[in-house]
């Protein structure tokens, strides 16, 4: 199922984030799941609802004003103090809530973002004890279960709903707004300090590329045709770029330290060290450094597949691309008429001739069919591309064992 046609087709007012299985599910999957979220994360207010026309199961996923009040305090979610109790923002603490602002207000206090990740952390951390299993899922102790289950393709998707309400406000003040300044507020509040950050950094470099896109005009209509005035123009041009390209970056360092402050990132402590990925996979052993049990992937295999398994790939996706472009290159060289004065084409394109170009010393045939070798070209490229992609996936997925 499309997030869309889950959107419109079930009620989601009570919905943070949407948990999907495919259609073969069992029923002992979903018990199963259910019980562990809700015996492992009590916060957690879980509806399974069943869409009835592809019979798709999905887990509708809240919670409560106090558990995430608590979850935002277990994250350290920065949120904005009272000015009466010293302003800026500080990592939420339900000992001394009264000092946030909006604390009072249920319904504006968490922007939906800040609901999602705060429901995303608890799912994200349900841990399995140990000797756990799920048919023939087996878990090591304290492992994550839900992206390892995501992972293996038991959860189909799980992604947070949108508001319509906040999207249709910043339909009309970001994306059908003309000449006006980006609501960078309110695009952080709902899409998070990353997406805003990138917009603001995205806003402020188009603004700034009118600068050397004015100039640069200018020294274009008034240089002269000789060579001597064209050359002046462009050492003028690159000293204004170098100039340009200095003052853009030291005014972006200022303007985005403000925008780190007041989204209250600037003194953000790094992230913890991350989950391995859900789709490694190895021999289990006991840590050296933490003594718990782990997946354990010698290096020494790792690298005879690199080298017997992935160069040799990537070699020849290489060379076939070459080849490739190399074949449309000569299919594309027709034979020129003497006393032409066209170019000779390279040793390498005139070994032996191909049926092309003897398509194309015929006159009497469509235009179209001088343009055959690169449209054969971009066809291949595209088919090649989706070929890679998978190539890559599985280079990708095999080098995390």
């Amino acid at each position: 199922m499309s997030h869309k046609a889950w959107m419109k087709t079930v009620p989601t007012e009570n919905c943070d984030v949407l948990m999907t299985f495919p259609d073969t599910t069992d029923d002992h999957t979903l018990l199963w799941l259910l019980n562990h979220i809700r015996l492992g994360i009590p916060e957690l207010i879980v509806q399974v609802r069943h869409h009835k026309h592809t019979r798709v199961y999905a887990f509708f996923v809240t919670a409560t004003y106090e558990s995430l009040l608590r979850g935002a305090d277990e994250i350290g979610l920065r949120k904005p103090v009272k000015a009466e109790f010293g302003g800026g923002m500080r990592s939420f603490s339900c000992e001394e809530d009264y000092i946030y602002e909006n604390i009072e207000n249920e319904l504006y206090f968490f922007t939906s973002q800040e609901r999602q990740n705060i429901i995303r952390y608890w799912l994200e951390n349900l841990r399995a004890k140990q000797g756990e299993s799920l048919h023939n899922i087996h878990f090591l102790e304290g492992q994550p279960i839900i992206p390892e289950l995501a992972a293996r393709g038991v959860i189909q998707q799980v992604f947070p709903l949108h508001e319509q309400r906040i999207l249709k406000r910043l339909m009309k003040s970001w994306v059908q707004a003309v000449c006006e300044a980006q609501p960078l507020d309110e695009i952080c509040d709902y899409f998070g300090v990353k997406i805003a950050m990138y917009f603001a950094w995205l806003g402020f470099y188009t603004s700034a590329m009118v600068y050397p896109a004015v100039f640069g005009s200018i020294l274009y209509t008034f240089t002269e045709s000789d060579q001597t005035s064209q050359d002046i123009c462009c050492v003028v041009f690159a000293i204004f770029n170098v100039i340009w390209s200095t003052l853009f970056l030291e005014e972006w360092k200022r303007r985005g330290a403000e925008f780190a402050y007041k989204w209250g990132t600037l003194d953000t402590p790094p992230e913890s060290i991350e989950e391995p990925r859900p789709q490694f996979r190895g021999i289990k052993r006991i840590s050296p450094v933490t003594s718990a049990e782990e997946f354990y992937y010698p290096p020494w295999k790792r690298l005879l597949f690199q080298c017997l398994v992935s160069l040799p790939v990537c070699l020849a996706c290489l060379s076939f691309v070459f080849l490739l472009m190399l074949g449309c290159f000569q299919l594309q060289v027709g034979p020129h008429p003497a006393g032409a004065g066209l170019p000779t084409p390279p040793l390498a394109l005139t070994l032996s001739p191909s049926p092309q170009e003897f398509v194309l010393s015929i006159q009497e045939l469509p235009r179209i069919i001088r343009f055959l070798p690169k449209i054969v070209l971009a066809v291949i490229v595209t088919a090649c591309d989706e070929v890679y992609k998978k190539i890559a996936y599985w280079l990708n997925d095999m080098g995390a064992w």
